[in-house]
């Protein structure tokens, strides 16, 4: 059966090259406008999966990913772990130096810091790195450039003027690839992600983690996030070593779940090498 992958972005966005690495073979690539249309549609079952950037190992979590999983009817069934490289990419004949306007996904900017230290041009947020290089692609002003990959630059006709702008050699993304069932099976080198949320009280934390220590699950990240429409208030984002039903991990939620306002999981997938 022909697979269905959405991701946001148009051609050349670095979700577009994790959806080519994560998706089986015998997989249709179909490019979505934004994170919320890639959820939206595995929601609906339009897309058989959907590929979204969930953290990054020089900015941490991606908020957006984080926040729109937990509003949504999925599970995290895949993961795969990519080197990102940005480039600023311009029209032929664009440099630095008259560059005004830099278009990109906020996190390429969050990224890429030292690139903006000291150089004084405006950071127009795009829907995706791909988006900002085709709009630049679009505006035909060679003082508008674009953060995003070579493959963007090859896609839209531009330039590289400057070549991986990262703020740290060896930067990496990891992708998750959600779909609206959960996975019952588990093997070895699989991890669970769960979202749960605390009475407001001392030690509510600590006592929490402690069902984790006792039954030695390793804890993956810990992501603390807002809880909407509730001010101030916080639930934690987790990912932890094993399959949820594993000896080890099934023990710990269940006490957990004991001891939280709210326990929700968010799949059990196995863990991927780096690309």
């Amino acid at each position: 059966m022909r697979s269905i992958v959405g991701y946001p972005g148009p051609p050349g966005s670095h979700s577009g090259a994790a959806a080519t690495a994560i998706a089986p073979e015998r997989t249709e690539l179909i490019a979505l406008s934004s994170f919320t249309a890639v959820i939206e549609a595995a929601s609906a079952t339009e897309i058989t999966l959907g590929v979204l950037p969930i953290e990054s190992s020089l900015i941490g979590p991606i908020a957006e990913t984080h926040d729109l999983l937990y509003r949504a009817p999925l599970s995290i069934v895949r993961e795969v772990t990519l080197p990102i490289r940005h480039s600023v990419l311009g029209l032929p004949g664009a440099t630095l130096e008259k560059v005004t306007s830099v278009w990109s996904h906020p996190a390429a900017f969050d990224q890429c810091r030292e690139l903006f230290s000291d150089w004084n041009v405006k950071c127009v947020p795009a829907a995706t790195t791909a988006d900002a290089a085709r709009h630049v692609s679009e505006t035909g002003d060679p003082t508008h450039v674009a953060i995003a990959s070579t493959e963007a630059a090859g896609e839209y006709g531009l330039t590289v003027i400057a070549d991986d702008v990262g703020d740290s050699p060896g930067a990496f993304t990891r992708f998750v690839a959600v779909a609206p069932y959960t996975q019952v099976a588990g093997g070895e080198g699989w991890r669970t992600a769960i979202s749960f949320v605390t009475d407001h009280q001392p030690g509510a934390l600590f006592r929490a983690l402690g069902p984790l220590s006792r039954n030695n699950v390793n804890l993956v990240q810990l992501v603390s996030r807002p809880l909407p429409n509730s001010p101030w208030r916080y639930r934690f984002d987790v990912v932890l070593d094993g399959h949820v039903f594993d000896p080890q991990v099934r023990p710990a939620l269940l006490e957990l779940a004991g001891m939280t306002r709210e326990l929700r999981l968010f799949g059990s997938y196995a863990a991927e090498r780096t690309q």
